[in-house]
């Protein structure tokens, strides 16, 4: 049982609510669980030709997003950052002194074979127990 579990959530897939689920089931009493969203914003030459305020809107929109999904989770405490996503859950975690990760994995396409998931990067340098969940769908 785990006493600080942290959930990345990917607000365009809908495996969020059962990495949630399967934290509630392995969360030891009187724990906590914070669901994050990492926020990619456009990196290199992309980033140039947009407006910082455009950014923001969409960080602002995304935040409002990961808020809506975990309404119904009273249970659940909400954080948002700006980063790459492997790399700031890994971070997230360390800074939260979180003892569990629970993320969501989708099915390997082609292109992670040859650059690795986020999930297989979590597993490799998380600074605590990862769980992942396959979606099969």
């Amino acid at each position: 049982m785990y006493k600080n579990i942290l959930v990345p959530m990917a607000l365009d897939h809908g495996v969020g609510e059962n990495s949630v689920a399967i934290a509630r089931r392995l969360l030891s009493d009187g724990g906590k669980i914070t669901a994050l969203h990492v926020y990619e914003a456009p990196d290199g030459t992309v980033g140039a030709y947009i407006d910082a305020e455009v950014v923001q809107n969409a960080f602002d929109r995304a935040k409002a997003r990961l808020e809506e999904r975990i309404t119904a989770m009273p249970d659940v405490s909400s954080m948002i950052v700006k980063g790459h996503s492997g790399r700031s859950i890994i971070d997230t975690a360390t800074a939260l002194k979180a003892d569990c990760i629970v993320m969501g994995s989708h099915k390997p396409g082609l292109i992670d074979y040859f650059l690795g998931s986020t999930a297989a990067r979590v597993v490799q340098h998380a600074p605590c127990a990862v769980h992942v969940a396959r979606d099969i769908n």
